[in-house]
């Protein structure tokens, strides 16, 4: 089973004090747990070194990602967001598979909707430059991300942590072409949630599976620290949703993962 999308190198992973290893004893529960591969997704300037540093403690099971996430982004971001773009050209670190996590949240505050959507636009052409995919966030913010990359059409799109509607399916299909791809993590276990319903307009061929750990812990562990080790949990709600067997869903997302992420490849 294959994490795309986790932040095990956040300090919410420090146990009794010790960060460096309350983050292998969470890499270490999802390997026993089934989980061989973790992606991480960068998220600011201060994140690189820590995320850096946990992928090469473990690099047979871990991947990165390189991006400025939205929420990162203010006035005067363009600054980080070359040192972002250098870190993702730079020849001397490990090979990043993804840019990532980039896109727009508008959710609590809407001030830099004009930067943030110039940072994913600027974002999404370094990752054709790169023959990179990119990993999406979008939250409260799918006007302004399809309206971005409807410029970038040619690239490979993941809409992380998706829980969006039937509508929206069609729509990023409509934009981006039916290529795309959907992370599905633990809002899938949510009583309320009504995205079971929606994964069958996706197609168990373009979902792959995520935890977005720290957050969104599934069900039964919904309000707690979230981990890779629970992706067995929501591969099990996917097949439940899907009513198909989830091994199937196991294979059919592992393989869809690493075809995408290019896994296979020496990266």
């Amino acid at each position: 089973m294959i994490d795309t999308h986790t932040h095990l190198y956040l300090p919410e992973f420090t146990d009794d004090g010790d960060l460096q290893a309350g983050q292998s004893a969470a890499v270490e529960r999802a390997l026993k747990a089934g989980v061989d591969t973790m992606i991480f997704p960068n998220v600011g300037l201060d994140t690189i070194a820590p995320m850096n540093a946990l992928a090469a403690a473990w690099p047979a099971n871990t991947r990165m990602a390189m991006g400025l996430h939205p929420t990162e982004i203010k006035e005067d971001y363009e600054q980080d967001l070359e040192r972002i773009i250098d870190e993702l050209h730079n020849p001397q670190t490990v090979q990043y598979v993804a840019v990532g996590e980039v896109g727009i949240d508008l959710y609590w505050d809407r001030t830099f909707e004009r930067q943030q959507m110039e940072a994913l636009d600027r974002q999404a052409a370094e990752a054709v430059r790169a023959g990179l995919p990119l990993i999406l966030h979008c939250r409260e913010g799918i006007d302004q991300t399809l309206d971005v990359l409807s410029g970038h059409r040619g690239a490979r799109f993941l809409f992380h942590s998706f829980g969006g509607s039937e509508n929206d399916v069609q729509r990023i299909r409509h934009t981006l072409g039916d290529a795309c791809l959907f992370g599905i993590n633990g809002i899938v276990t949510f009583k309320n949630s009504t995205l079971r319903k929606v994964l069958p307009s996706i197609g168990l061929d373009y979902i792959v599976t995520e935890t977005d750990s720290p957050y969104l812990a599934p069900v039964p562990y919904r309000g707690k620290r979230n981990e890779s080790a629970y992706i067995p949990l929501i591969v099990d709600a996917i097949a439940v949703a899907l009513s198909v067997d989830r091994d199937e869903v196991s294979e059919t997302t592992s393989a869809t993962a690493k075809e995408f992420f290019r896994l296979n490849s020496g990266n």
